[in-house]
């Protein structure tokens, strides 16, 4: 018999019979409240009744058009309608299917465009699995290890994150552009680095949202030194942190983003922004594939666009983010030393009495609230946060029973393991 390879490991013992808005049901019937959504794609819920019907009317009308073959109207319509939403300068696009081939497009944009080899990146970062993006990825070894050597040209930066350094945020900030400018003058020289990329908000990395400081001082660097600014906003995007984009957060002007995950509700699609000059500066032959733009695919993201818009579901997001983070806050619980996030991209951290990381209890937490039909995942270079990414469509009475599930896991949980 054949079988799927045991290295892949389920983070829940769920076998889905269907799903349906912020629920999945398994095969007994049993009902999860699921806060993982897809790992930050079921933006609209699972199987908004829009998404579905444009799904369906388009699978009987063309499944497939490869979009360097011929045109077809999903893929058009959906590059105008992303026109409405995207930062100001980038209208042009290129679409392939998933986040590691958007940051691989974005990278190879970067050097075609710039001339230049070197990019830096910044630790905790999560770009991918594939060589490259997996080159650039530093949110944990597991996603680089044991296929070396791995791409060149990879210079790795401090991100802001307070709460690992165990300062503020300011002095977090100062170190981390401080060590920018140290990497510029000893490791690759300005006139050498063609983009700085950075997630808005670590992901994998342990969702540590940037500062607005640190995002400007970027900025600052780039637009000095001739260097291209690209935000991952494979996780962040469309909403998700009660901002369309989570750049925006922080009034940053981005040269290149990368869009995947809540951007077609499932359906396998992702892609790259970025002003007409420049992606016009990429070399002829370097974007394509078989599957990217794919006709479903886009049809589902022109739903799931119209769904954000008039359901008012990045409102939402901004309003049950601050909901679930107060509420996390207010748990009483000494195994978690920091909540964070922004939107509905919320982490709570556990730690040991020595405020080492705590692997074990998280990983106990995540399990608990599974058997109590919350559906939740870990994250962070150790596995010790616990995630809570809801999809946009997510109520107030459905936030407020998240919570409730989850006091009750820490109020299981034994106390925080002592140096």
């Amino acid at each position: 018999m054949t079988e799927l390879s045991p290295i892949l490991k389920q983070a829940t013992p769920v076998t889905v019979d269907h799903g349906a808005g912020c629920y999945l049901y398994d095969t007994d019937g049993r009902r999860f409240l699921d806060f993982t959504a897809g790992i930050g794609v079921t933006s609209t819920g699972h199987c908004h009744p829009h998404v579905v019907a444009a799904a369906q009317a388009q699978v009987a009308r063309l499944i497939h058009g490869q979009y360097t073959t011929v045109m077809h109207r999903p893929l058009l319509e959906l590059t105008e309608r992303l026109g409405t939403v995207l930062p100001d300068g980038l209208d042009s696009l290129f679409f392939a299917n998933s986040g590691s081939e958007a940051v691989e497009a974005a990278l190879r944009l970067a050097r075609q465009a710039t001339g230049r080899p070197n990019v830096i990146v910044f630790h905790g970062g999560f770009h991918g699995r594939t060589v490259a993006a997996a080159s650039m990825t530093t949110s944990g070894t597991r996603f680089s290890a044991g296929f070396s050597p791995l791409m060149a040209g990879v210079h790795v930066a401090p991100f802001p994150t307070a709460y690992r350094y165990g300062w503020t945020e300011e002095e977090a900030t100062a170190f981390a552009l401080r060590e920018l400018d140290y990497i510029l003058a000893t490791l690759t020289s300005p006139a050498e680095t063609a983009a700085f990329i950075v997630e808005p908000v670590l992901g994998e990395g342990g969702y540590v949202p940037g500062s607005r400081a640190f995002f400007r001082g970027l900025r600052e660097r780039a637009d000095r030194h001739g260097i291209l600014l690209v935000f991952d906003e494979i996780q962040t995007g469309f909403g998700r942190t009660g901002k369309f984009f989570g750049h925006q957060h922080f009034d940053v002007r981005p040269d290149v983003i990368t869009i995947a995950k809540g951007l077609a509700s499932g359906f396998p699609l992702s892609g790259i922004a970025a002003s007409h000059d420049l992606m016009a500066k990429a070399w002829p032959g370097s974007q394509g594939g078989t599957y990217g733009g794919n006709a479903v695919a886009c049809a589902a993201a022109i739903a799931t666009l119209e769904v954000i818009e008039s359901e008012g579901l990045v409102q939402n997001a901004a309003a049950r983010g601050d909901q679930l983070l107060a509420g996390l806050r207010d748990c009483d619980s000494k195994a978690i030393g920091d909540v964070r996030g922004l939107g509905l991209l919320v982490g709570a951290e556990f730690t040991t009495a020595a405020g080492e990381p705590d692997r074990e209890t998280a990983t106990l937490a995540q399990r608990l609230a599974v058997e109590k039909g919350l559906l939740l995942l870990t994250c962070g270079a150790h596995m010790n946060v616990v995630r809570m990414i809801p999809p946009l469509v997510v109520s107030a009475a459905q936030i407020d029973d998240a919570l409730a599930i989850w006091s009750q896991v820490l109020a299981e949980l034994p106390g925080p393991t002592q140096p």
